[in-house]
């Protein structure tokens, strides 16, 4: 499959946050407000463009979950970069609503695809577990359980999940999309401010995955499950009664990571294919 750029076009890469409260997710919809909406309506107002803009992201976002370092590409005419490249993300900050801010504009590299070459994706999940609950300043990114989590038996369980699986069980099914992930690194770190942080990075996710984990792994940090159960639960494939999907707003995506510039292109032809485990018919 080619990701060839249109003749007379520029690829620009956008690295940007945004508060995802008040956002139906990332991928727009006719009635709802997201950030894709948001940020190609702007994108087309602030560079007078006739036709839409088409924006392509790291990682789609569900609604509520916010993002700190989410990366997002678009073709632009030459002739429109040449002209406006140096004003862009400032006339952008002057037409963005409050909750979504880029913070850099560049010329993306030959091969650079948003989402097919990056290598991986970096969330961050907070749980306040303090008996009268979090910080009213932090409300909005910080989910309170209302039992004390062990961070150290939540690792224990994170350990078993290390690897490429099949994350059926923690995964929101999509009609003739795979489920099998590589996670990469899964631990539960306690801050100075009390709060118990998760972080989560894998070469992907499937939809629900991050909050389905966490809720699984809360279970065993309070007590109510044993060590091994996240596990199990990964190896049965199919979604378990007990695991809920925690809520979105204790989620942040935080970083997401690219190959160096002479393996972008290939990378993004390798994350089109469809993986199976070894062993397993595709």
């Amino acid at each position: 499959m080619s990701d060839d750029v249109l003749p007379g076009h520029v690829r620009v890469r956008l690295d940007l946050a945004y508060d995802g409260a008040e956002f139906s997710g990332w991928a727009k919809q006719r009635s709802r407000r997201t950030v894709q909406g948001e940020l190609e309506s702007a994108i087309a107002t602030v560079l007078r463009l006739p036709d839409p803009v088409d924006l392509t992201v790291a990682g789609r976002t569900d609604s509520g979950v916010h993002a700190r370092g989410q990366v997002a590409h678009v073709d632009l005419p030459e002739d429109v970069w040449a002209a406006e490249s140096g004003k862009l993300r400032r006339r952008l900050a002057g037409r963005l609503p409050w909750d979504v801010r880029v913070f850099r504009v560049s010329q993306a590299p030959e091969g650079f695809n948003a989402r097919f070459s990056a290598v991986w994706r970096r969330y961050a999940y907070r749980v306040g577990d303090h008996p009268g609950g979090v910080d009213p300043l932090l409300r909005g990114h910080v989910l309170w359980h209302d039992r004390p989590v062990d961070v150290d038996l939540m690792n224990a369980a994170a350990e078993r999940l290390l690897g490429e699986h099949d994350f059926a069980a923690y995964c929101k099914k999509r009609e003739g999309a795979t489920t099998i992930r590589t996670l990469l690194d899964l631990r539960w770190e306690r801050t100075a401010d009390g709060l118990a942080v998760a972080t989560v990075r894998a070469d992907a996710f499937c939809h629900n995955m991050v909050r389905a984990l966490v809720g699984a792994m809360i279970l065993v940090g309070d007590g109510h499950r044993p060590v091994g159960f996240p596990g199990e639960v990964l190896q049965g494939r199919e979604r378990h009664s007990a695991v809920n999907v925690v809520r979105p707003h204790g989620l942040t995506l935080e970083e997401v990571g690219y190959p160096a510039d002479d393996q972008l292109a290939a990378r993004s032809r390798e994350a089109r294919n469809k993986r199976t485990l070894p062993g397993c018919l595709a």
